[in-house]
């Protein structure tokens, strides 16, 4: 059964940090692109950043400069470090395992949500 669990959301001031982890379980974590997304009430998700299973990195143009994704994969863990938040980050981080298999498909997992709320 796979699981991913995300930790790390909170309440911040505009200009405030928070670090998002998200432990997964079940996969052969180092094969995995992982990403983190984010659905505003009212609003689309939408890709935030992600890692392939080779540490590139790709970042959305509203986050560059200010959140960095990284992994460990000792700990099957991916991690969203989010500096100098605004208000506009507020809304519900998701994280999410993908992968292609050429012969089996794709495998693409979602985790529950952790709500990250910024105060202005």
């Amino acid at each position: 059964q796979v699981q991913l669990v995300e930790s790390g959301g909170g309440l911040v001031q505009a200009g405030g940090s928070l670090r998002l982890s998200c432990v997964a379980s079940g996969i052969i974590f180092r094969i995995y692109a992982m990403g983190w997304y984010r659905q505003a009430p009212g609003k689309q998700r939408e890709l935030v950043a992600s890692i392939t299973s080779g540490a590139s990195t790709n970042y959305a143009d509203s986050v560059k400069g200010r959140f960095t994704i990284s992994r460990d994969n000792a700990e099957n863990t991916v991690y969203l470090q989010m500096n100098s938040l605004k208000p506009e980050d507020t809304a519900v981080y998701y994280c999410n395992a993908d992968r292609t298999d050429r012969y089996l498909g794709r495998f693409n997992y979602w985790g529950q949500g952790t709500q990250v709320t910024v105060s202005s």
